[in-house]
């Protein structure tokens, strides 16, 4: 019987969840503080946590550090307000396994759990990866697909770049599948959800006894991983130290593990990802260059999905279909109401959030269309708030016409007080095609 920990300050959602999930056959454990969560998860050993994200004490992000230090693989499902959801997108970026939105639907929620406790690690076929990954048919994804097609076969080590929710790991699978390693493990470790203590021991392994805890000899993934494929997502979290034991191995062929000075010949290949620019990290010295090189044996950046407007209603099509199945529906489509909206939001949360809020209209919907009163409340917000932005329209810089970019990027840039990120954030661009821009149109950038 797998075990769940409950955390919410709300006590009737709490004790709802622990009664609901307690009738699905899961032994339930419910708490209405993060401390106290903290302090269950040091003496209980749980298979997922479902936590909300505001707690009095100890909020969401404290809860999810302290899960992922006992355990990097233990699930952790954020509970959150909708306005909540530029947070839950940065608590993935740290480890979290996925989010629900409030109000919470029991059903869904239910699947998520059931996905996230799964530990059959069933051999994944061609035929399974290809049914569940969806392409699109925008430009600008096809000349990314086109990029696999031919990397896929050679041996380079390859770096993917995008938005956290964008698709990194499915594009690092599909690199995979076309390689001549294909039938050998794909292993992905998300090193933002490793803990510094223990990411050197979870990537390179450990003898027993070389630290307290560590009861008998343990592979790490680049062993785990041999003859095959080893996705390290966003691989710049790691620290320093294991930057240089992972240039090592990338150089050497060789790892040796915790406690050991034994070397022991690696068989992989290396796909690495990031949401961030790597190159921005090695500039601001948080990020080897040698390892970045080493790394970037070729660079595949994934658009957003607010770049690829066209593909959006594939994906919706196949979401709805998925949702269908799980809830026992029959839901069409969006109505032309609902297609408007989301053609026009930002999707801060990329293909993620675009599931996420498919799933829940499915579940809410009364009819066979997917109507604007199933759609979470932050977005429809969002289509009013965007008319009332301190840059008024120009904030948009996709959408500035009369105005120079010049102008446009230069308000920004002194309305955040020069705080390059929060001007990505008000134009609604990444950071380095802000930087980009910065460079090629010769800004300055400081105050006078």
């Amino acid at each position: 019987m797998k075990k769940i920990l409950i955390v919410d300050d709300d006590t009737y959602i709490c004790d709802l969840l622990v009664h609901f999930l307690t009738q699905k056959n899961f032994k339930t454990d419910g708490t209405y503080s993060g401390n106290n969560a903290i302090k269950k998860m040091k003496s209980n050993t749980y298979d997922l946590i479902l936590c909300d994200y505001r707690l009095p004490d100890a909020d969401g992000l404290e809860v999810l550090r302290a899960a992922k230090a006992k355990d990097a693989s233990l699930p952790v499902i954020i509970m959150t307000a909708y306005a909540d959801v530029q947070m839950a997108v940065k608590l993935i970026k740290e480890g979290a396994y996925d989010y629900v939105t409030k109000p919470i639907q029991q059903e869904e929620t239910l699947k998520l759990i059931e996905k996230a406790t799964e530990k059959e690690n069933k051999e994944e076929t061609s035929v399974e990866f290809e049914s569940d990954f969806i392409t699109g048919h925008s430009q600008k994804i096809q000349a990314v697909m086109n990029h696999v097609k031919a990397v896929g076969p050679t041996e380079l080590t390859v770096l993917v770049e995008g938005e956290t929710g964008s698709g990194k790991e499915y594009i690092a699978r599909a690199i995979h599948h076309a390689s001549h390693r294909d039938k050998k493990p794909f292993i992905a470790v998300d090193c933002g959800a490793l803990p510094k203590e223990i990411a050197n021991s979870e990537l390179f392994g450990h003898v027993k006894g070389s630290f307290t805890g560590a009861l008998k000899d343990k592979k790490g993934y680049f062993e785990i991983a041999k003859g095959g494929t080893l996705f390290l997502d966003e691989v710049g979290n790691l620290n320093y130290e294991n930057q240089i034991k992972l240039l090592r191995a990338i150089q050497e062929r060789v790892i040796t593990r915790v406690g050991d000075e034994k070397k022991i010949p690696i068989d992989v290949r290396i796909i690495a990802a990031t949401n961030d620019d790597l190159w921005l990290r090695v500039d601001e010295n948080n990020f080897r260059e040698d390892l970045y090189h080493r790394l970037n044996g070729f660079k595949i950046q994934i658009p957003a999905l607010r770049e690829r407007t066209d593909d959006i209603f594939e994906f919706v099509d196949q979401f709805i279909e998925k949702a269908n199945n799980d809830f026992n529906k029959k839901v069409l489509g969006p109505d032309d109401e609902v297609k408007q909206i989301f053609t026009q939001y930002s999707w801060p949360g990329n293909i993620r959030e675009l599931l996420n809020v498919v799933k829940r209209s499915v579940l809410l919907a009364t009819s066979e269309y997917i109507t604007i009163d199933t759609l979470p409340d932050e977005i429809l917000q969002s289509n009013i708030e965007s008319n009332f932005t301190p840059l008024d329209s120009v904030t948009q810089l996709r959408d500035a016409t009369s105005v120079a970019e010049r102008e446009v990027i230069e308000n920004a840039l002194r309305e955040t007080n020069f705080n390059k990120s929060k001007a990505a954030q008000l134009l609604n661009i990444d950071r380095k095609t802000l930087y980009n821009k910065i460079k090629q149109l010769d800004i300055q950038v400081q105050p006078g």
